[in-house]
């Protein structure tokens, strides 16, 4: 079974490591000016000081766009671009979550080459290598630390084009729990289902590889032996840690398999709606899971044990439909939404819906194939709470 398996990105994990980034900055990337990406909600939480202290400290200068936004949109990236450059400086240090990361890719790959990011939207397209990017997440979810593409919002169009490229890695991934440790809740949540939806999808692509699987399936494991305690205790800093190396995995696995179903639903989702990415995922992912189940039944019963049910003498088939219990039971703890009509979604944008889900490169390798009949079905079964 040949297969290529790439990852550029040196990834870093411990308490406290983000403290350390002017020094590594200096030491590593002999940077002595960095252009930093975040948002406003980061800098207002008080997570950006002890990190502009760390740049201080070895007189690193610094330049702040932390106009990132929840989606990101291309005019957004555009503008964060344009600062870059006036600046003068050449690296880039992306603080937050997979908005602030994406946007940050962005802005480094516009940074060296000619037009509009939408005009790199697909695979591949990307001619000359951007500044390099170090990241450093705050939430458990994305896994943008370690992937090779950013997703970004056409306002004209209300369409997330993914822009992918092997340039798009970062460096560098700085995962420090303690910025973690005072999530809300429901962002805990939500980030939380995201990497498992990117766990779980990547586990069944077509696309996948045994290190790919081999890597989402651990992810699994993690995330439900650690979600739990991270939503409901909040300071439990061993779970907190497990679900930023298990986010870090799942975007591993899936920068190499692509994603699924949900995510080519989820994306319109949130172009259209503005949802959240990860309540979207979230609340989606049963449903994909059971149109999928006739063709994986025996990974879906991988993932259920990897959720820690025990499979001993179910066929195939019944340890997949356990997984889809685990999910909805998860989803259920964590307060998300059991149909997308709470999210906001109304049915008179589904042509919309679909047309746009249809264009994701993610139907492709899908585990069943799918039509827009399918992804219609999917999105009304969402919408109505029909399992």
């Amino acid at each position: 079974m040949p297969f290529t398996y790439f990852l550029p990105t040196t990834v870093k994990c411990g308490a406290g490591i983000s403290l350390t980034v002017g020094e590594i900055l200096r030491r590593d990337f002999e940077a002595d000016g960095v252009f930093i990406v975040t948002d406003r909600g980061i800098r207002d939480a008080g997570l950006l000081e002890p990190i502009l202290a760390s740049l201080r400290e070895q007189r690193v200068a610094y330049g702040l766009f932390d106009e990132t936004e929840p989606n990101p949109s291309a005019d957004s990236i555009m503008n964060g671009m344009a600062k870059l450059q006036a600046s003068g400086m050449r690296h880039v240090l992306a603080v937050g979550g997979g908005s602030s990361i994406d946007t940050a890719k962005g802005i480094a790959i516009m940074a060296t080459n000619p037009g509009h990011i939408l005009d790199y939207e697909g695979v591949g397209r990307i001619p000359n290598d951007g500044y390099p990017v170090i990241a450093i997440p705050t939430t458990a979810g994305t896994g943008s630390e370690v992937t090779a593409s950013t997703i970004v919002t056409n306002a004209q169009t209300q369409f997330k084009a993914a822009v992918i490229s092997p340039r798009l890695f970062p460096k560098l991934a700085l995962l420090d729990a303690e910025l973690t440790r005072k999530l809300p809740p429901f962002i805990t949540a939500a980030t939380g289902m995201d990497a498992l939806t990117h766990a779980i999808e990547s586990y069944t692509s077509k696309g996948a590889t045994p290190v790919s699987r081999a890597f989402a399936l651990q992810a699994i494991a993690m995330i439900g032996r650690h979600l739990k305690p991270a939503y409901f205790v909040g300071d439990d800093m061993a779970s907190r840690e497990s679900m930023l190396v298990a986010s870090m995995m799942a975007g591993a696995a899936f920068a190499q398999s692509r994603l699924g179903n949900v995510h080519a639903i989820s994306h319109t989702l949130g172009g259209i709606f503005n949802i959240a990415h990860g309540v979207a995922n979230a609340a989606l992912l049963p449903y994909v899971m059971r149109f999928n189940l006739p063709t994986c039944p025996d990974k879906m019963r991988d993932i259920a044990a990897a959720l820690g049910a025990d499979t001993t003498g179910m066929s195939a088939e019944e340890g997949a439909a356990r997984a889809i219990e685990l999910v909805v039971g998860l989803n259920e703890a964590l307060g998300i939404p059991k149909t997308i009509k709470e999210l906001g979604v109304t049915l008179d944008k589904l042509p919309k819906m679909v047309d746009d889900a249809m264009k994701s490169g993610n139907v492709l390798i899908n585990p069943r194939l799918t039509t827009p009949h399918d992804i219609r079905s999917i999105i009304e079964n969402a919408f109505h709470g029909v399992l």
